[in-house]
């Protein structure tokens, strides 16, 4: 059965978990939570910030050989729609901003740094680092639109409770890639993104322009719909959404 380990600190849950693959493979789905992580790593540098003892901090692995390398963003899909999940149970108002950024109204509430090992066209292993927001009261980052479910509500949220809630659907969803089941996971994906309908204002290498989400492709590449019909491809952080950090930004792990 997958092992939950708690640690009171560390620097970072991702290379916590990444020791204990090296020292004795724990089994897929396990678990390592932490009550302060002192180095939470991000895309591109990035630093996620988390007041001890008072959010949910936490790495998982997977080994999903299954899963084709060019396909490994449906592992951060199945994550970003099991956080979700897992907040609608308290609020709502909860959308997925591509990549894997999850929001409530127009805040972050969680980031996650998913790193994954490949062996030629397959996943050896993937270690998913999560960041979620759960009773810290005030942010001292620059990070411009951070939110906690407390300062949603009001209440105190037991941070063991809300794990569980969410590896039990995250597991469920795990479930479905390995039934073959990815293109439910993908149009579900497509659903839940954060300002999915309509035009929005955005910048790229170009300058500003308007745009609607297109598609979003197995490899996890942005596909955005111009006024004139014109389709535009995008990596992670190759384009921002106004009012908004760049993609991928303040991610967990």
């Amino acid at each position: 059965m997958p092992e939950i380990v708690h640690i009171p600190e560390t620097d970072s849950t991702n290379r916590y978990m990444r020791e204990w693959i090296k020292k004795s493979r724990p089994e897929e789905g396990s678990v390592v939570y932490t009550d302060y992580q002192t180095a939470g790593r991000g895309q591109a540098g990035n630093r996620w910030e988390s007041e001890p003892g008072a959010n949910l901090t936490f790495s998982t692995v997977l080994y999903p050989a299954c899963i084709p390398a060019a396909s490994q963003f449906v592992l951060s899909q199945i994550t970003a729609l099991s956080v979700k999940e897992t907040l609608e149970r308290h609020v709502s108002g909860v959308s997925v901003k591509w990549p894997n950024d999850v929001y409530c109204g127009d805040r972050k509430i969680c980031g996650m740094l998913i790193e994954n090992d490949l062996t030629g066209n397959e996943i050896y292993c993937s270690v998913i680092g999560i960041g979620i927001n759960l009773n810290q009261e005030t942010f001292y980052s620059d990070a411009p639109n951070p939110v906690s479910l407390r300062q949603l509500t009001g209440r105190t949220y037991d941070r063991e409770e809300e794990l569980h809630a969410f590896l039990h659907r995250f597991y469920h969803r795990y479930l479905q890639l390995l039934q073959g089941r990815s293109d439910t996971v993908r149009q579900e994906y497509r659903r839940a993104l954060y300002r999915g309908d309509g035009f929005y204002p955005y910048t790229d290498a170009q300058g500003a322009f308007e745009a609607r989400i297109y598609d979003i492709e197995p490899t996890g590449h942005l596909l955005l719909a111009l006024p004139d019909g014109e389709i535009r491809r995008y990596a992670f952080k190759e384009v921002t959404c106004a009012g908004l950090p760049a993609t991928g930004y303040g991610c967990q792990g």
